[in-house]
């Protein structure tokens, strides 16, 4: 064995070679996994730059677009804009393309960015559906999509986002959040969808969200109760559910669940009950809004336990009782907000407790007592409102010590004494001070100037005394000046002077004070920006200063009821923005300037009383104007009358044959009614008279004939009977004659002028005969003596006839069947102004009948825009023959319209009529419905275009009720069935419902009922039908129109209908808050009118059908409010 070579035993070597080869072979597998991976992740960076050019190609960017020169492949996508990738594998986990101006729509590669925890595309132009390849960015935590325009649905596929944290969607277009679509976010902490469209109930499932610190869901159209299981997410700090149409109550025990909240905001819905007490239990709340529901009760004064409370507003419900006596513990409380509710007492001392509050607004309750001397204490105080109550006492001096009070209004209280003095009381912050309508007197004190920020003063309606300080001129920044109807003088009128240092004046009222002077050329030096200048009633002489046209912004002026002598200055001339003048009750004299009448603005103007003379032409065409004053026919000197395109109302009176000198008179297009009076007879120099498309009634009268020097008559397109007299043969000038459209009959004359005349003067009579393309006219005693024969002559073939045609017609229409197009179009002969309208042309105008032009749907069919070849764009009717009762609804709507002539009636174009298909042919009215102006949020109307749009309607009712030979009862009055034009003119439309009652008929029975909401009593309890069941719809209609309450919303129920809420209320409490603010100028002057408007409407709606007011006496009692309304 020595010297033997050693041997490894075979073991050994075997497990020697495993190792050998074990290592290289995971030497091997290591290398290619390295390959691999670099493989991978260069892969993932390819995809995630793919997935960000798709994007960038899927919109629209010019090439100087910042995206457009940095995303491009030869930079590394990290270093691209708005792009941040992880530091370990490199990939994209946050894009961030916030308010880059980008427009389109998002790619579905974006899905591919399976890294991405944080997107924000907010603040662009980005639209459409969002693609669900989205739904794999199932890392996400943070997404921002607001301020775009998404559409649709909340995608269901965002419960796929189990990482999310953050959502927001706020200003697009999102339409509903469906059940289960959040749910699933178990993590997540904040939803916001604000400004959107979302409609529908808010989801019970989203209670499921315990994570949830922020759920924000303002200004959508939510509707159904909040769902009580938001009040069980334990960690929801913020809830705001403001601007949304959400009813019913809070629960009770809001709070026992909620221990963090911290703000609730559910401003403007219809939240109803009472203010939960148990609102106490959330002690964490800094803000609790309430405004703008119907809550009703007291203030439960649990709710001064609330000591973190900084701002609580619950202004805008019913509220009553009084100010909680221990509101002062509330410390920390920085806006206390009650307006518009009927709170009563007085306010309590403890107010002063609140050192933090910077904001007490209590205006339009019912508080009376004395105003706190406390509230002097409250140092932080910028504004204090306390308008619209029944405060009384003298005003306090400690009030005007607040040196941080910047506005002040204490208006429309019983409240005396006078204004500080020393300069110490009037803080230089002050900008806002409306102290008007109370009994405040003695001096207005000139250290008022130290307050040199003030920008709008209101002393109007005191019994302030003695000299207008000139010191008001050194409030350089002043906007606003009411001191109207007080005892106020100023010498030598030098306020005026004083005041042209205000460059910013807006609005000057000095209106009944005896200033007692003579108005200066300084007046002409006043701000350019001056709109509004009141001195009627102040004891004004003199002559107008030229000065007074260099106010080139003015849009009223008021100089009424004064002692001004002289003329009219030429200078007014320049005032093209002027809209009212009002001049009556002075001693003016001369002509008046002919350049006025063509101010592009004047609506208003008021002359009476005056001593002008002289030759005068007078062109108001194609503006805004209601009515003629009566003033007017005593214009003796007028040579010219030109109010044609107006919206003119009412009756000719017999005055008219007063303008002895008047050569032309135009007044067509516009709403006049009546009879042309016999008057006419006097105007000897007329040489034009056009009193075309009117409601004018009755006959021509004969006396026309001795108007000897017309030249041009136009009487067409109004509702004229009887004949033409003969007496106008005799009009030797006569060369234009125009009786086209009326219903007048007889023989047309047939010498002097008439030899010239054709046809086309007379169209549209089918009872006139004589002319070469009428029928002849025939003889009484021929008549009488063949009448009998002709009758046997004509009906005998004639029956014979008839029965063979419907015997034919009859195979015809079998042969046919059902399924044929109809082509068959009857035109309405009193209304055609179109050729015939085949069926093939409405269904290419509709582009065959597509949803995209479907303007509405009602109970017997819809209604479509159509576009015809010629460009006309007309609102197209189509009935649903299929429906019980649609069929009675075409033949009604046609039997009402074919004769009907109205400016506020929609008007019937044509109608398309077989077996198969019945349509009408309508005016189409771009506005769409006064329902969308009332409750939409994209639409509204204010104050004065309310009010235009219900005169329109009241004219249009009145014309069916009194003006036409068979009344008309439209039955289902409602601001659906009332349509706007582009010039937002109220058309009443939807006569499918109407009664046409007979003669000697006042009221009818019916079993169809109309609206509910809208409906008179007697209407709906035995179905008696007549002209005073529209009134009192007319009347729920004012209501609504200015309140923007639906008469079946759900605050109505029980023994509260509309009719009693609005008896019971103030209006100040009721009208819409849009519509007004108290500290807004003319304030007073729209509440008098809207509760004028609401006094109106209770007239229209008592239960009695006899104690209604008519349609005559409605229209002038709302027209009367409206002129009010313009002149005050």
């Amino acid at each position: 064995m020595h010297g033997a070579q050693f041997r490894i035993p075979y073991h050994l070597q075997y497990r020697i070679l495993v190792a050998k080869l074990m290592g290289k072979f995971v030497s091997f597998v290591l290398q290619l996994l390295c390959c691999f991976l670099i493989s991978c992740i260069a892969t993932n960076i390819s995809t995630d730059q793919s997935a960000l050019l798709a994007f960038k190609d899927g919109v629209n960017l010019n090439s100087s677009h910042p995206l457009s020169q940095n995303w491009t492949s030869h930079a590394s996508i990290c270093d691209w804009i708005g792009v941040t990738c992880g530091s370990p594998h490199r990939r994209v986990t946050a894009l961030n393309v916030s308010n880059m101006d980008i427009y389109g729509p998002v790619s579905s590669q974006l899905g591919n960015l399976s890294f991405l925890f944080s997107l924000d595309v907010s603040r662009n132009n980005l639209h459409g559906e969002l693609p669900q390849d989205l739904s794999y960015l199932r890392r996400l935590k943070v997404m921002n999509l607001g301020r775009n325009n998404f559409s649709g649905e909340i995608p269901r596929w965002f419960g796929f986002f189990s990482e999310l944290q953050m959502l927001i969607l706020d200003s697009n277009s999102f339409t509903s959040i469906p059940p289960a679509s959040i749910s699933n976010l178990s993590k997540l902490e904040t939803l916001s969808v604000r400004y959107n469209h979302l409609q529908r109930n808010i989801p019970q499932d989203i209670g499921n969200l315990q994570s949830l610190k922020e759920l924000i869901l303002f200004r959508n159209q939510l509707t159904g109760p909040i769902p009580f299981t938001i009040f069980n997410i334990s960690s929801l700090e913020t809830l705001n559910l403001t601007y949304n149409e959400l009813s019913e109550s809070l629960p009770v025990d809001i709070c026992c669940r909620l221990p963090r909240i911290k703000s609730i905001a559910i401003v403007s819905n219809h939240l109803s009950g009472h203010i939960p007490p148990g609102l106490s239990n959330c002690t964490q709340l800094y803000e609790l809004s309430l405004s703008h529901n119907n809550f009703n009760q007291s203030i439960p004064p649990e709710i001064v336990n609330l000591e973190r409370l900084e701002r609580l507003n619950l202004e805008g419900n019913n509220l009553q009782g009084t100010i909680p006596a221990k509101i002062g513990d509330l410390q920390n409380l920085q806006q206390l907000q009650l307006k518009n509710n009927r709170i009563t007492g007085s306010i309590p001392n403890t107010i002063s407790n609140l050192s933090s509050l910077w904001l007490l607004n209590l205006n339009t309750n019912n508080l009376s007592g004395v105003i706190p001397r406390e509230i002097g204490n409250l140092h932080k105080l910028e504004r204090l409102h306390l308008t619209f109550n029944k405060l009384s006492g003298s005003i306090l001096e400690e009030l005007f010590n607040i040196s941080t009070l910047r506005r002040f209004s204490l208006a429309c209280n019983n409240l005396s004494g006078g204004l500080p003095s020393a300069s110490s009381y009037w803080p230089t912050n002050l900008q806002f001070l409306h102290l008007g309508s109370n009994k405040i007197g003695g001096v207005i004190p000139s250290s008022i100037s130290n307050s040199s920020n003030l920008k709008s003063l209101d002393l109007s309606q005191n019994k302030f005394s003695g000299p207008i300080p000139n010191s008001l001129g050194d409030l350089r920044h002043l906007e606003v000046l009411y001191l109207g109807t007080n005892n106020l003088s100023s010498p030598y009128l030098s306020i005026f002077s004083s005041l042209a240092n205000c460059r910013s004046l807006t609005a000057i009222g000095l209106a009944y004070n005896p200033l007692n002077g003579v108005l200066p050329e300084s007046i002409g030096n006043l701000s350019t920006f001056t709109e509004k200048l009141n001195l009627r009633h102040s004891q004004i002489r003199g002559q107008i200063p030229l000065g007074i046209g260099n106010l080139s912004n003015l849009i009223t002026l008021k100089l009424n009821s004064n002692d001004l002598t002289g003329s009219v200055p030429r200078t007014f001339c320049h005032l093209q923005n002027l809209q009212g003048l009002s001049l009556e009750n002075n001693r003016l004299s001369g002509p008046f300037p002919e350049c006025l009448c063509k101010l592009p603005e004047l609506v208003v103007v008021s002359l009476s009383n005056n001593q002008f003379s002289g030759p005068r032409h007078i062109y108001l065409n194609s503006n805004w104007l209601t009515n003629i004053p009566t003033s007017l026919w005593s214009l003796i000197d007028l040579l010219d009358l030109d109010l044609s395109n107006n919206s003119l109302v009412g009756y000719l009176p017999p005055d008219f044959g007063n303008l002895n000198a008047i050569k032309l008179v135009d007044l067509s297009r516009n709403h006049l009614s009546g009879i042309i009076p016999s008057t006419i007879g006097n105007l000897q120099t007329l040489l034009y008279l056009s009193l075309a498309y009117n409601e004018l009634q009755g006959s021509i009268p004969g006396s026309m004939g001795k108007t000897t020097s017309l030249e041009l008559v136009n009487l067409s397109n109004n509702i004229l009977s009887g004949t033409i007299p003969k007496s106008l043969e005799s009009l030797q000038y006569l060369k234009d004659f125009n009786v086209s459209f009326n219903r007048l009959e007889g023989e047309i004359p047939s010498n002097g002028p008439f030899l010239n005349f054709t046809s086309q003067s007379f169209m549209g009579n089918e009872e006139l005969c004589g002319d070469l393309v009428f029928r002849p006219c025939m003889t009484r005693s021929f008549h009488h003596l063949r009448k009998s024969k002709l009758l046997l002559i004509i009906l005998v073939p004639l029956g014979t006839s008839l029965m063979v045609l419907a015997s034919i017609g009859v195979v015809m229409l079998r042969r046919r069947g059902n399924g044929n197009v109809p082509t068959q179009v009857e035109s309405l002969p009193a209304t055609t102004t179109l050729a015939r309208i085949s069926y093939i042309e409405v269904e290419r105008a509709t582009q065959g009948f597509d949803q995209c032009n479907l303007i509405g749907s009602g109970g017997f069919g819809s209604v479509y825009k159509g576009t015809f070849a010629n460009g006309m764009n007309l609102a197209i009717k189509v009935f649903s023959i299929q429906i019980e009762g649609a069929l009675e609804s075409f033949e009604a709507e046609c039997e009402v319209l074919r004769n009907l002539r109205h400016r506020n009636l929609t008007k019937v174009i044509s109608s398309c009529s077989n077996m198969d298909f019945k349509a009408l042919l309508l005016e189409y009215m771009p506005n769409g419905s006064l329902e969308q102006w009332l409750h939409s949020d994209d639409y509204f109307l204010n104050v004065i275009q309310g009010l235009d749009v219900m005169i329109d309607v009241a004219s249009a009712l009145e014309y069916l009720h009194h003006g036409y030979a068979t009344v008309v009862v439209h039955s289902d009055l409602k601001p659906s069935n009332v349509l706007l034009d582009e010039r937002l003119v109220g058309h009443v439309s939807d006569f499918g419902l109407s009664k046409l009652l007979g003669e000697g008929e006042s009221m009818a029975h019916t079993k169809t009922l109309a609206t509910m909401g809208y409906i008179a009593p007697e209407y709906g309890s035995v179905g008696l039908v007549s002209r005073r069941c529209d009134v009192y719809s007319y009347g729920i209609m004012l209501m609504e129109t200015f309140t923007r309450k639906r008469p079946y919303d759900e605050m109505f129920r029980e023994n509260l209908s509309m009719r009693s809420w609005v008896l019971m209320s103030t209006p100040e409490d009721i009208i819409d808050v849009t519509l007004m603010e108290p500290e807004e100028i003319g304030f007073q002057k729209k509440l008098h009118c809207v509760s004028s408007i609401l006094e109106l409407a209770l007239h229209c709606t008592t239960e009695s059908p006899n104690e209604r007011l008519n349609m005559k006496e409605v229209l002038a009692n709302i027209k009367k409010i409206k002129l009010e309304f313009l002149c005050k």
